[in-house]
C-alpha cells in the first residue's frame, strides 16, 4: 500500500546503512535541520527497495558495504524503477570504499559522501555530516541540478576579444567537482595520445578516491593519466590529476613546466581548489592557457579564470543541458569569462581545435 501524498516541505530521507550506529548518527545529524525528515532507515538494499513504495523519500542515502544486497547491487536495482531518484553514496574512506564509490556513480549514483572517520567524537561526526551530506541532500532536492530535456546549444562568449589571445596553447588546465569522474572519463577517451599539450585536472575529491580515479581514467584514455606526487615535468600527451588534500600548482623550474603540491588553507571550501590550480597556470604560462570549466556544484574556478583571462588566456565552460549540476560552468559563463559555451561532447573536438592552432 502506498503512502499518501507528502503535504511537508521538508526533504524526507531514506537512510540506508548496515550499522545501527551509524543510522543513528545520521538520523540525528539529519533531524536537526528544519528543512529535512528521516522517512525511514534500513539496514540493507533489499528492505531499502522495499520500502521505497511506502515511503516515497526525496532522496537516499546509500552504504557500500551491507548483507543481503550491498549497495552496488541496490542502486542496480533501484535504477530500474527510480531512475530519477537521488541517491547519494555513503561510503567509507578507505581504498575498497572508494573503488566501490566510483563504481557506483558509473552506475548512476548522483553524489557521494565518505563517512566520517578519526574525529574524536559523535558530536564532531555529526557536524562533519551536517557539513558535507545536508547540502548535497539538499542541492539534489531543491533544483540545483538543471531539468532534463533541455536543447544543447553551443554559445560564444561576447566578451571583447583580447590581442594576445591568439598566443599558442601551450597548457590545459581542468577544473570539475560533482558529475567529474564520468564527465572526465569523457572528454579524456576522446583526446589523441599525441594531445600536444599537458593537461592538469584538479577533481575535487578525498584521497584515496583521486588516485583511483587516476588509475580508471588512465585505463580508459589514450592519453596517460596520473595522480600528481610533486615536482613532476610535465610533458604532451600527459595529464596530471591533483591528489585529495593537497593543492596543485603549475610553476615554471629552469623554464621547464612542473607540478607543486601544498596544504595551504583551503578555498572555497575545497582542496585541491580550482582557483589555486587556475591563478598558478596563468602565471606560469599567460596567454598560452586554457582554461575548461566542467560540471560542479558552487562556484570553484570563477576566479581563477579572472586569472587566466586577464592573462590573456582562454576559457572553456561545459554547458548547463549537460553538466549534471551547471554551478561551477554557470558562475563563470555568468561572469561573462567563457570564450566558448559547449555541450561534453564537443568539448574535446574544441580543445583539438584550440591546440592546433599558432
Amino acid at each position: 500500500m502506498l503512502a499518501p501524498p507528502k503535504t511537508s516541505t521538508r526533504i524526507r530521507v531514506l537512510v540506508v546503512d548496515d550499522a545501527v550506529v551509524v543510522r543513528r548518527m545520521v538520523s540525528d545529524a539529519l533531524a536537526s535541520d528544519p528543512e529535512l525528515e528521516v522517512a525511514g532507515t534500513v539496514h540493507n538494499g533489499r528492505l531499502a527497495l522495499e520500502r521505497i513504495p511506502q515511503l516515497r523519500p526525496d532522496v537516499v542515502t546509500l552504504d557500500v558495504e551491507m548483507p543481503e544486497l550491498d549497495g552496488l547491487e541496490t542502486l542496480r536495482a533501484l535504477r530500474k524503477t527510480y531512475p530519477r531518484l537521488p541517491v547519494i553514496m555513503f561510503s567509507t574512506l578507505t581504498e575498497r570504499g572508494a573503488a566501490a564509490t566510483l563504481d557506483a556513480l558509473a552506475l548512476g549514483a548522483n553524489d557521494y559522501v565518505t563517512k566520517p572517520s578519526n574525529v574524536g567524537s559523535v558530536a564532531l561526526a555529526q557536524q562533519r555530516i551536517r557539513d558535507e551530506l545536508v547540502p548535497k541532500i539538499k542541492a539534489w532536492c531543491r533544483g540545483a541540478v538543471p531539468a532534463a530535456g533541455k536543447p544543447v546549444v553551443a554559445r560564444v562568449s561576447t566578451v571583447p576579444s583580447i590581442a594576445v589571445r591568439a598566443a599558442r596553447i601551450e597548457i590545459v588546465a581542468v577544473g570539475v567537482s560533482t558529475g567529474g569522474p564520468n564527465a572526465l572519463a569523457e572528454l579524456l577517451a576522446a583526446l589523441p595520445a599525441n594531445f600536444p599539450v599537458p593537461v592538469v585536472i584538479v577533481q575535487h575529491m578525498p584521497p584515496v578516491f583521486t588516485r583511483l580515479l587516476a588509475e580508471r581514467l588512465d585505463a580508459r584514455s589514450p592519453l596517460s593519466v596520473r595522480e600528481a606526487a610533486g615536482g613532476e615535468e610535465l610533458a604532451a600527451g600527459q595529464v596530471w590529476l591533483a591528489p585529495g588534500d593537497c593543492h596543485l600548482e603549475v610553476v615554471r623550474r629552469v623554464g621547464k613546466l612542473c607540478t607543486r603540491l601544498h596544504q595551504q588553507p583551503p578555498e572555497n571550501s575545497c582542496r585541491p581548489a580550482v582557483d589555486v590550480l587556475f591563478r598558478s597556470v596563468a602565471v606560469a604560462q599567460g596567454a598560452g592557457a586554457l582554461a575548461v570549466v566542467m560540471t560542479g556544484m558552487g562556484q570553484d574556478g570563477l576566479r581563477g579564470c579572472e586569472a587566466i583571462r586577464q592573462a590573456g588566456g582562454r576559457v572553456f565552460a561545459q554547458d548547463e543541458a549537460t553538466s549534471v549540476v551547471w554551478g561551477m560552468p554557470g558562475a563563470v559563463v555568468r561572469a561573462e569569462l567563457a570564450d566558448q559555451v559547449l555541450p561534453l561532447n564537443e568539448l574535446a573536438p574544441a580543445l583539438m581545435r584550440a591546440v592546433s592552432r599558432g
